[in-house]
């Protein structure tokens, strides 16, 4: 295995995280049209499994095609790629069961998760301005899509919610955890083999009865945004194995939504409720404080576990 050097570690986690924001800000803003577009949400899961496989195969032919292969990092690999694209899929099925504006703001909170585990089994401490862009980031979250009209329809849809929230915050935190024993590089590869497993599940629940528009605003342009999702999850990975995961998890998931609501009001005129503002500047706040937090670089430790296979 390689060993992170101090050197390397530097800011080098906030740079990749920056990345993620903006990746997937910019994912966030247009990600909606596909569907606006006639090409469903199913089917654009199957387009965005497709689209890890460059990035994928890019970073790993970069690194000489050393993928660890040992027990212990397929597992690691395996379980952050479908803790993932599990959630993913449970999503779709929970928008079906209840409304979108209360399920969202549940899901957003699964930093909760990444930073309880991270503090207590990984032992990850950070400075105030850490912990108070923390506190702020988790506040702001779930302003972004809370939305306190409309019916509720039941509450078959907070289970899910709370698996959702629980699969991405576990994904956070094993992602981290396997950045100390394998490389980032393969950690994505094992996504990316994920992703693809659980597509025929997928394509299965697409509704082939309704007009699928299958030109090239259809698959073609989900391609293209969905890229811009896939190459944000590689930068993810890089941060997380750079940085804290106490402040990389927050960081990213208040950054890009940030990114995504200032979009949305430049390109789009769309300007946000009272709580969505309220969540912007927590955010924006929140952003500046993690970012300038001097203790959020990881502390390089050798790691002796054999060459990858």
């Amino acid at each position: 295995m390689t060993q992170v050097s101090s050197h390397a570690a530097g800011r080098s986690w906030l740079v990749y995280a920056l990345a993620t924001v903006a990746l997937w800000g910019v994912w966030g803003a247009i990600a909606g049209i596909s569907a606006e577009r006639g090409f469903p949400e199913t089917l654009v899961y199957c387009i965005w499994a497709l689209t890890m496989i460059p990035p994928a195969l890019i970073v790993l032919a970069m690194s000489g095609w050393r993928l660890d292969r040992d027990a212990r990092s397929i597992f690691f690999g395996f379980t952050i790629g479908l803790l993932g694209a599990g959630g993913q899929l449970v999503l779709f099925y929970a928008v079906t069961r209840g409304p979108p504006y209360l399920i969202f703001p549940v899901i957003s909170l699964s930093p909760i998760i990444t930073i309880t585990l991270s503090l207590l089994i990984l032992k990850e401490r950070t400075g105030k301005l850490g912990v108070l862009g923390i506190v702020l980031a988790l506040m702001a979250l779930p302003m972004f899509d809370l939305s306190l009209s409309g019916e509720v329809g039941g509450l078959g849809w907070a289970p899910l919610a709370l698996l959702i929230m629980l699969c991405w915050g576990m994904q956070a935190f094993f992602m981290k955890l396997a950045n100390n024993t394998m490389s980032a590089e393969s950690i994505f590869f094992y996504m990316m083999l994920s992703g693809l497993l659980l597509a025929p599940v997928a394509y299965a629940m697409t509704d082939f009865t309704q007009p699928i528009n299958y030109g090239t605003d259809g698959p073609w342009l989900a391609a293209g945004i969905q890229m811009l999702n896939a190459i944000g999850a590689l930068t993810l990975v890089f941060a997380f194995r750079y940085g804290k995961a106490i402040v990389v998890a927050p960081l990213s998931n208040a950054g890009a939504p940030l990114v995504t609501a200032m979009l949305s009001l430049l390109i789009l005129g769309a300007v946000p409720g009272p709580l969505k503002i309220v969540g912007l500047v927590l955010a924006l706040i929140a952003s500046v404080l993690l970012a300038i937090e001097p203790e959020a670089a990881d502390e390089p430790e050798p790691q002796n576990d054999g060459d990858p296979a």
